[in-house]
């Protein structure tokens, strides 16, 4: 077909002051606009020694994990990489090992007894099959299931989400105990469908037997429930319901899978599982009451919905709306829904504590307005499509609700924890790590969404928390966002928010950023940092870019990547921001001085380790030139991160030239050159060479002129070109010289990387 799909003008890479935001049922995804203004003062040296910084450990699990990359393999370890949109940037750690061939494998040496694995893996879009398993060296008659069917969600009403969501979960119970010192390899065998297969991690557990029914109970079986899930249990679960309500007895879910096709009413009720591994209930929309009494008890079960797209207008979740008061939530496998809990309504005092929340399209737990009392403690929530945690305070205030002991991981589109409004709230104790775009690990926020919207008021506490790998760039206008973010982006914040006893490791870019992320320039007051050990910022300690003002005492840093401060409040001149010195501060004196820049990860290292966030790709949003284009293709297309926008030269003007600015002599190892993915454009021959200066007036052939092939169908339309061993260059240039579907050179991404 015509190689001239509707053109997409890239965002500018400097801020404009626009908002860019979305929100509608279970989204919260925030995007900011990037301030710039002039620097401001630095904290006064440390004068009296810090206080103890212990930072928060998260959810008591019953599980070890065993990262794949610290296994032992003859597959390829892939990252570190801080890239939006690759699978090792959604990986644990931001690392995983691939399996490409018979006979690869990651092997885990047990350092607790189990019996159970639970293993996260990505395969290529559109794949499924299975993966052999190894006990000491012999393969066990189950195999490992994995798919791709619930991965890949696309969210173009997110303005700067990508296709993410590239991991998923498949657990399994191997039928015997294994003690400390056990090797369990997991390994692409002959009869192994669906590769590459990629492993990001596997989680060991001992699970107890399955729990016995309730003396009294009554049972779904009874009335014709189908353990196999081959039937439609749902009309079954509702004569239990009747019955056990009539009763006042409990519902038992046994040990088995009930398909379940319509929400159940259980107000009042306590249902009861043999426990997560045993009792699963399968249904996309599960428990959804209409103006509940309360006093429900969800225990001991696990859910599995069918959720592979998001749809905010949906409610594909596992429990949706509100329980009613004094409600418990306990003890339950969550998975492939599109939120965990989505809670509106009257949710006084809920407990929602001990449960696993894994592989949701959207939010973990949402308290979504009105909630007073309610605890979420002790969950592990990982591979979100949207924040981990969040309260919006929407319609009525959410007040005196608590974050507690919480851990949470990979949320690849937005925040680990978020307070969105809302009135004298706690977040503490808590473990996020590896947020990934669009987010920060912590965020303590005025976004309102949607209206009615309750600002900040009372008493935050943000407590004891740790922070690893939090933070990221955000791709509308290359905005570096910070580990625990403060933001007044609909309103001002002015209340007091008491940050306590933080830690920070290796935030790929700040550790605490102020912000007015609509660009509107509200104000931030009240703020109180006390007690914070950053190590290894990518970028600076303290963000600032908005006016007001926050205290900092006994904050120490290490490693970190370029100043101790950026302060450049945004609209310019609107304002400044203060930090004050409490004392005890220590490492962070330093200040960005240059308001039209944004510092570069630790000298392009950062966390103290890995690819660059969004430079992993060296080429990303760098300057860029050509000898010509046609029409709106042009070259900084090309380097945008959207694989679907594209530079053309212009028709007919063999040779063409397209030059990348990498902004200095870097080390490059290989070229990636793309085309849009559509089937539409078909596929074509490009014959180019590559050529690198250190001026941009010298310029010596890399790689000699050669046809490179592309094709959507093969490849998904894109090339490597692996440069000469040692390359070092600052400016990369491409010379088209012939197209064959095209009379003019064609290029939607050029990615360049280090090795």
């Amino acid at each position: 077909m015509d190689s001239h799909p509707t053109p997409v003008r890239p965002a500018s890479r400097r801020l404009t002051g626009r908002l860019i935001a979305a929100a509608a049922v279970c989204a919260t995804a925030v995007a900011l606009a990037a301030p710039a203004s002039a620097a401001g003062p630095a904290p006064r040296p440390a004068t009296t020694r810090p206080a103890a910084v212990t930072g928060g450990s998260g959810a008591t699990v019953p599980f070890t994990t065993y990262e794949a990359e610290n296994g032992s393999t003859n597959g390829t370890v892939i990252g570190p990489d801080y890239t939006q949109g690759t699978v090792a940037s959604e990986a644990s750690g931001r690392k995983a090992v691939q399996l490409s061939g018979t006979g690869q494998y990651v092997q885990f040496t047990l350092t607790a007894p189990a019996n159970a694995i639970d293993v996260t893996y990505n395969l290529p879009q559109g794949s499924s099959g299975s993966l052999a398993v190894y006990v000491n060296g012999t393969r066990i008659s189950q195999t490992l299931p994995v798919t791709s069917k619930y991965s890949y969600v696309n969210t173009g009403n997110i303005v700067g989400s990508k296709t993410h969501h590239l991991f998923d979960d498949s657990r399994l119970l191997l039928g015997q105990n294994l003690a400390v010192g056990a090797k369990v390899k997991v390994q692409v065998d002959s009869d192994s469908t669906g590769g590459p297969f990629t492993i990001d991690m596997a989680q060991f557990e001992q699970v107890a037997a399955a729990a016995s029914q309730p003396s009294g109970s009554v049972s779904p079986t009874t009335y014709g429930a189908d353990p196999t899930g081959a039937a439609d249990s749902t009309n079954a679960f509702n004569q239990a319901i009747t019955a056990a309500r009539s009763g006042g007895k409990v519902l038992w879910i046994p040990q088995g899978v009930f398909t379940i096709s319509s929400p159940l009413q259980v107000d009042g009720l306590t249902v009861i599982g043999a426990g997560m591994w045993y009792s699963e209930l399968h249904g996309t929309h599960l428990f959804d009451l209409s103006n509940p009494q309360g006093g429900v008890k969800l225990e001991n079960f696990a859910a599995f919905g069918e959720v592979t797209t998001r749809n905010d207008s949906s409610p594909d979740n596992f429990v949706n709306g509100s329980l009613g008061a004094n409600s418990v939530v306990s003890g339950i496998w969550v998975q492939h829904e599109k939120c965990g809990l989505w809670l509106t309504g009257n949710n006084t005092n809920l407990q929602v504590t001990g449960n696993r929340i894994l592989d949701t399209t959207a939010d973990g737990v949402n308290i979504n307005g009105t909630a007073t009392g309610a605890v979420v403690s002790n969950n592990y929530v990982r591979n979100t499509g949207d924040d981990g945690l969040a309260m919006w305070s929407l319609n009525a205030a959410d007040s005196n609700d608590s974050f507690l002991n919480n851990t949470v991981i990979q949320p690849n589109l937005a925040n680990g924890i978020a307070l969105y409004g809302g009135s004298n709230l706690t977040v503490k104790g808590n473990y996020v790590q590896d947020t990934n775009a669009l987010g920060s690990g912590i965020a303590i926020s005025n976004q309102a969404f949607a209206s009615p919207f309750f600002p900040l008021s009372g008493t935050i506490t943000v407590d004891s928390n740790t922070i690893e790998r939090g933070g990221a760039l955000n791709p509308n206008w290359n905005h570096p966002m910070g580990a625990l973010r403060v933001d007044s982006y609909d309103y001002a914040i002015t209340n007091p928010v008491n940050i306590t006893n933080t830690v920070i490791k290796d935030s790929p870019y700040s550790a605490f950023e102020f912000v007015s992320g609509s660009g509107t320039g509200n104000a931030i007051s009240g703020v109180t940092v006390n007690g914070a050990t950053v190590t290894n910022s990518g970028t600076v300690v303290v963000q600032n870019e908005t006016k007001g003002s926050a205290t900092f005492s006994n904050v120490t840093a290490t490693g970190v990547g370029a100043a101790g401060i950026y302060n450049c409040p945004y609209p310019t001149g609107t304002g400044t921001f203060s930090v004050v010195d409490g004392g005890g501060n220590s490492g962070w004196s330093s200040t960005w001085n240059d308001c039209t820049t944004w510092p570069t990860p630790n000298g392009g290292n950062p966390g103290g380790g890995g690819t660059p966030p969004g430079t992993g790709n060296l080429a990303l949003n760098k300057t860029v030139t050509d000898t010509g284009h046609q029409d709106v293709y042009v070259a900084s297309n090309a380097v945008d991160g959207n694989a679907n926008t594209y530079w053309e030269s212009a028709d007919n003007a063999f040779p063409a030239s397209f030059t990348v600015d990498l902004g200095s002599a870097q080390p490059v190892g290989r070229l990636v050159l793309k085309l849009p993915p559509s089937t539409s454009w078909g596929a074509r021959t490009q014959t180019l060479s590559v050529l690198d200066s250190t001026d941009n007036s010298s310029y010596s052939t890399v790689v000699a002129s050669k046809g490179y092939t592309f094709d959507p169908n093969n490849g998904g339309n894109s090339v490597t070109i692996t440069l000469p061993s040692g390359t070092s260059t600052r400016y990369l240039r491409l010379t088209f010289t012939a197209n064959t579907a095209w009379s003019a050179g064609q290029l939607s991404e050029f990615e360049a990387y280090a090795s």
